[in-house]
């Protein structure tokens, strides 16, 4: 099962370089940006709680959609490439084992202990 579903994160991803090259941003935007949402560690600096808060909402799908479907209806390149980047990330993030945070620990989260 860990094998399918790292598969279908793969397939995600794949699907997130699709989205992106429906814009009209060059190549080089994607793989500069790939990995921009990591910023969300940010928080583990304050403390574990606001660590996983922000690393979490910098890596949840559902926002990421809202971003990028909010972006393509209202017609602002960049916030739709902001969800296309931020939909890329999570599931990269998750293809290769790190999942959303548990307040407790980095280490500690949704798909098991890293």
């Amino acid at each position: 099962m860990k094998l399918l579903l790292k598969l279908e994160e793969w397939a995600l991803f794949g699907f997130s370089i699709y989205l992106f090259t429906l814009t009209d941003f060059s190549w080089w935007w994607y793989p500069a940006l790939i990995f921009t949402p990591d910023i969300g560690m940010l928080g583990y600096v304050i403390n574990t709680k606001a660590g996983a808060f922000t690393y979490n909402l910098f890596h949840h799908k559902g926002i990421a959609v809202i971003v990028l479907v909010s972006g393509y209806v209202l017609t602002i390149p960049a916030l739709t490439l902001a969800g296309i980047i931020l939909f890329g990330h999570s599931c990269l993030d998750r293809a290769i084992g790190y999942g959303l945070k548990y307040n407790d620990d980095f280490k500690n989260t949704h798909l098991g202990r890293l």
